[in-house]
């Protein structure tokens, strides 16, 4: 059984929005690579809107972390990298209907140039810790 930590606000830091400053744990690391909004089928999913690619980018975090034996719940950290600050209202909207809010994850977002393909305006990055039987 993996027990996590979530601490939103250490003592003499700023609140952060919607995430955890700092989560620590005990148990099995999971990595799991930026994922873009690819669907099964390879195509993108959402072309032009944030809000759809970030829900298709959490369904395959999600089908990423079941193959680890982890889930949402399990995730200490997550990096978004997006092609405009903007879009993140849109990400965060999809982000919480997969985690429990009142326990966020650690977070960082990057505005990047551009990603890998210019039809792409977000990638997200998941690092887990799952208890040893999982």
């Amino acid at each position: 059984m993996t027990r996590l930590t979530h601490v939103r606000s250490p003592a003499g830091v700023a609140p952060g929005n919607g995430y955890s400053h700092v989560v620590w744990g005990t148990g099995r690391f999971v990595a799991v690579s930026g994922q873009c909004a690819f669907g099964v089928d390879g195509e993108v999913v959402g072309e032009g809107d944030a809000g759809a690619q970030a829900r298709q980018v959490f369904e395959n975090l999600r089908l990423c972390l079941a193959e680890a034996g982890a889930s949402f719940e399990d995730v200490v950290k997550l990096t978004y990298f997006v092609t405009d600050v903007a879009h993140l209202p849109a990400v965060r909207a999809a982000r919480d209907e997969v985690i429990d809010t009142a326990r966020p994850p650690a977070s960082s977002a990057v505005q990047v140039a551009a990603l890998f393909r210019p039809e792409l305006l977000v990638e997200i990055e998941a690092f887990a810790i799952v208890g040893e039987g999982a």
